[in-house]
């Protein structure tokens, strides 16, 4: 980016307002990539073939929440600043905390592992049919976390040279897989689409938005935001409107981008829904879908490439991750962060992908309100930073709802809470009343004390 800039001073170019159509469209799809994991593809063909019929709306409310959610992310820490100040509205110590648990949540709790785990189901079909699947996993998650560890340690060429072939085999393994699937559908070569299943059997939008937390998007959105802001920069936009300008144009990009990819997986999901009505995760159907148009070498390219794709994505977490919390942590070095990361993702990858999944909606389910809330007063800062209680109180209040609400998901599921009866309680928001009314009330209450509050005359006397 840097060095961008300076290229620009030295032609004597002045600093414009707007990126050239072609830049533009650069900065878009270093987003897109900048979110784009196999982790990614796993949630879209699942929504397919568990909503069925229903994959539509189901498939609206999923782009709402992983694709909506993350754009605007990256637009309110672009504005904000930084990740750290954006919380820091709430409170110091909150930002600090909310900050370590979002690079927790991407990193080693769930974004880590998932990583492993999803390679390994890739290459499950492909195991003798008489091997052991849990002796398997251990063997496969400990010589690729040791491989990612010592990559992490020395990224150099070797994790460049696997984005850039990883990146466009995989996107042409979609092209190829998501065109089999739509021809074949199409052309009547499929079954009918199935009946919705649970939990898209009621209310399908509603779920598909639940589902969209689990891309862990809107939480990467966050440590995005200032990296793309000063991408733009780096390419002579000094303005802070064209900055801003560019960002948004980038985050359109990148969302067009992935809404066609989320859309044609979950066509993936839609094809196969009726013979795969049982399935628990995307990486079986994308795996099924691709041994049936491609045989036992659709498999094996499936496997080979999310298994590159997935190593190359657990080097960069591990990396990053490892990177943050040595800072944080001056007397703990890089090199010792980056192996807690690696030993216990590894331990965690062994739960298999349909554990991570599940222990990913609850506790996604308590960070993401939080952040939604966060992104929202972000986009509408000026007058909520005028108001500044207005802060602490509204993200409190959906803290502790969305907090209570997801450790009774955990520890006792049918445990009933008063918190129960609040409107859409029964679909997952019910934090979303609570908040509204903290916000309303803290800025009735600041405002009314203000026009109460007595006026100073000179010398600090009352008049």
């Amino acid at each position: 980016m840097a060095a961008v800039s300076i290229e620009c001073r030295d032609r004597g170019e002045e600093p414009s307002g707007s990126l050239p159509m072609r830049q533009t469209l650069a900065v878009g799809i270093t987003l897109f990539s900048m979110f784009f994991g196999a982790g990614n593809l796993i949630l879209p063909p699942l929504l397919g073939v568990q909503a069925g019929t229903e994959s539509l709306p189901a498939l609206l409310g999923f782009f709402a929440a992983g694709v909506g959610l993350p754009v605007l992310g990256i637009i309110a820490v672009a504005l904000a600043g930084t990740l750290r100040e954006l919380p820091a509205r709430v409170h110091p110590l909150f930002a600090r905390v909310f900050v370590a648990l979002v690079y927790l949540a991407i990193g080693l709790c769930l974004a880590i592992p998932r990583t492993a785990s999803t390679a390994f189901e890739m290459l499950a079909p492909l195991l003798p049919a008489d091997s052991s699947v849990d002796a398997a996993r251990l063997a496969f998650s400990l010589a690729f976390f040791a491989l990612a560890f010592l990559l992490a340690l020395r990224p150099g060429r070797l994790t460049r040279f696997l984005g850039r072939v990883t990146g466009p085999a995989l996107i042409a393994l979609i092209v190829a897989v998501v065109g089999a699937a739509l021809f074949s559908l199409l052309s009547g070569g499929a079954e009918a689409p199935a009946a919705p299943v649970a939990p898209y059997d009621g209310n399908a939008p509603v779920q598909g938005f639940l589902t969209g937390y689990q891309t862990m998007d809107l939480l990467a959105s966050l440590t995005f935001g200032l990296v793309i802001a000063e991408n733009v920069r780096g390419l002579g936009v000094a303005d802070g409107r064209g900055v801003m300008r560019e960002v948004c144009r980038a985050g359109v990009i990148a969302g067009a981008l992935m809404m066609l990819v989320y859309g044609g997986l979950c066509l993936v999901g839609l094809e196969l829904s009726a013979p795969l009505a049982g399935a628990t995760n995307g990486a079986e159907v994308i795996t099924e879908s691709a041994t049936l148009h491609f045989g036992l070498l659709g498999t094996v390219l499936v496997a080979a490439i999310f298994l590159l794709a997935c190593l190359n994505v657990c080097v960069g977490l591990i990396s990053c991750c490892g990177t943050y919390f040595s800072g944080e942590l001056p007397r703990v070095s890089y090199r010792a962060c980056a192996l807690v990361f690696a030993v216990f993702s590894c331990a965690v990858s062994n739960l298999g992908l349909d554990a991570i999944l599940s222990f990913s909606a609850a506790l996604l389910g308590a960070l993401y309100p939080p952040a939604i809330v966060l992104v929202v007063m972000g986009m509408l800062r000026r007058p909520y930073d005028a108001l500044p209680s207005v802060w602490p109180w509204t993200v409190g209040v959906t803290v502790v709802v969305s907090s209570v609400e997801s450790a009774r998901d955990v520890l006792a599921p049918d445990l009933s809470l008063p918190l129960d009866a609040l409107p859409l309680a029964d679909l997952g928001l019910g934090w979303v009343l609570p908040a509204a009314l903290a916000a309303a009330l803290c800025c009735a209450a600041t405002l009314v004390a203000r026009r109460l509050r007595p006026a100073q005359a000179p010398g600090g006397r009352t008049s």
